[in-house]
C-alpha cells in the first residue's frame, strides 16, 4: 500500500493552496498518457553498459501506473515517450496516473498492469506480505525523503529537534526515520514531540502548525519552498543516519518475469535511453512533462528536473536502473529491526538487476 504516495497526493494540494496566497501554487491534476507506437530495433549504449540488440517480432503493449501525477520525478520516461524511444523498441507504452495512490503494487501483484512505478520500502513491505512482485529497476537511485524546517524554527540540525513539534504522515517506516535521525544526533526520540499532521506535511509546517516535517522531498516540496522564498531547510534522510535506498523503483510481477522479460527489458532499454536524454536536454523533459500534464508550472518542473538529475544517473561502471545489492542487503536489514517488517527479508526476493539494459541477459 503506497501511503507515501497517497500523502503526497494530498498534502501537495493543500501546499498548492497555502502557495496560491503567496502568488506561487501550482495546480496539480493526474492525467492519462498513451502512445501508439510501430516497430525498430533499439541499440543502447552508456558507461558501464554494453550495446545490444533489441528486435521486438511485433508491437507490444506496456502498461505502466505511476505512484503520483506526472512530475519531475518521472522525467526520463516521458522524455523517452517524446523522443520515440518506445516506438524505436516495438512497444506501445500506456502510462496511467492513479486514481487510487495505494493502487499501484496491488495492480501489478494482480496482473492488471505490466509495471508500477513506486518505493522502495513499499517493495519489501509488500512481499513481507506475501504479493509476488519484484523491483526490476530504480528510477531515482537515493533517497528523496527529507526532514525539512524553516527559519523561524530556530533549528540548525537535528540536535535541535528536542522540545520541537515535527509533523509526520502516519507512515510507519517514516517515523523511524525520524527516531533513527536524532538518535544519531545524540538526542533521545522520547524528546521530540511527534506530531501526525495527516498527509498535510507543507501547509502544517508553513502554518506554524510544526516546527519541522519529516517526508517531504528534497526535489520536491523543497524546490517548491525556495521558489516561493520560504528559504528552507532540507536534509535528506540517508545523510543523517538512515540507510541509503533507492527511492522510486519499477516493479513487476515476479511470476510474469519470465513471460514478459523481453518487453519489459525493451522498455527499460528505452527509459534508460530517456535518462540520458535527460541529463543531456533536461528542458526536452520538461516540455515533455508539459504536453502530459498542461496544469504543470514549467518553472517548478525545470527547477526540480535539474535538482533530480544526480538522483537519475547510474553509479559508475553500472548499467542504469542499478539496484545496490548491499544497499538492499542493508536497508531491508533496518526495517526489519526497527519492527516495519515481520520477517527477515531476503532482498534477491525483492529485487533484480537481470532486466537492466547491458546486463547481457538476451531476451
Amino acid at each position: 500500500m503506497s501511503l507515501k504516495a497517497r500523502g503526497r497526493l494530498q498534502s501537495c494540494a493543500r501546499f498548492d493552496s497555502r502557495l496560491r496566497s503567496l502568488g506561487r501554487a501550482t495546480r496539480l491534476r493526474a492525467a492519462t498518457v498513451a502512445a501508439a507506437l510501430a516497430v525498430v530495433a533499439l541499440a543502447t549504449s552508456a558507461c558501464g553498459e554494453k550495446r545490444e540488440r533489441v528486435t521486438p517480432a511485433g508491437e507490444r503493449t506496456v502498461t505502466v501506473m505511476l505512484d503520483w501525477f506526472p512530475n519531475a520525478d518521472h522525467a526520463p520516461i516521458y522524455a523517452a515517450e517524446a523522443a520515440g524511444y518506445f516506438r524505436q523498441a516495438g512497444l506501445r507504452v500506456v502510462l496511467r496516473a492513479p486514481s487510487d495512490p495505494s493502487a499501484p503494487i496491488r495492480r501489478v501483484a494482480a496482473g492488471r498492469v505490466d509495471l508500477a512505478v513506486s518505493y522502495e520500502p513499499e517493495v519489501f513491505r509488500a512481499v513481507d506480505r506475501g504479493l509476488r512482485v519484484r523491483s526490476v529497476a530504480a528510477l531515482v537511485q537515493r533517497p528523496l525523503t527529507s526532514l525539512v524546517w524553516l527559519p523561524r524554527a530556530r533549528i540548525r540540525g537535528p540536535r535541535d529537534l528536542a522540545g520541537k513539534r515535527v509533523g509526520y504522515a502516519g507512515i510507519d517506516y517514516q517515523r523511524a526515520y525520524l527516531e533513527a535521525i536524532v538518535a544519531a544526533a545524540g538526542v533521545d526520540p522520547a524528546q521530540v514531540r511527534v506530531r501526525n499532521v495527516g498527509f498535510g506535511l507543507a501547509p502544517a509546517l508553513l502554518t506554524g502548525k510544526v516546527d519541522a516535517v519529516i517526508g517531504a522531498f528534497w526535489n520536491y516540496e523543497g524546490v517548491q519552498l525556495r521558489l516561493a522564498r520560504r528559504d528552507p531547510q532540507v536534509l535528506p534522510v540517508d545523510r543523517a543516519g538512515v540507510p541509503s535506498y533507492d527511492e522510486l523503483v519499477f516493479v513487476a510481477n515476479a511470476d510474469a518475469l519470465a513471460r514478459d522479460r523481453a518487453k519489459l527489458r525493451a522498455f527499460l532499454a528505452a527509459v534508460a535511453r530517456g535518462e540520458r536524454l535527460t541529463r543531456r536536454e533536461p528542458d526536452f523533459a520538461v516540455r515533455a512533462l508539459v504536453r502530459a500534464n498542461r496544469d504543470l508550472d514549467r518553472r517548478l518542473q525545470t527547477a526540480a528536473v535539474k535538482a533530480t538529475l544526480p538522483a537519475f544517473a547510474p553509479p559508475r561502471g553500472r548499467p542504469w536502473g542499478w539496484q545496490d545489492p548491499a544497499e538492499w542487503r542493508d536497508f531491508g536489514g533496518w526495517l526489519h529491526e526497527r519492527g516495519i517488517l515481520r520477517r527477515a527479508p531476503d532482498p534477491t526476493a525483492a529485487y533484480t538487476n537481470e532486466l537492466l539494459p547491458g546486463g547481457g541477459i538476451q531476451p
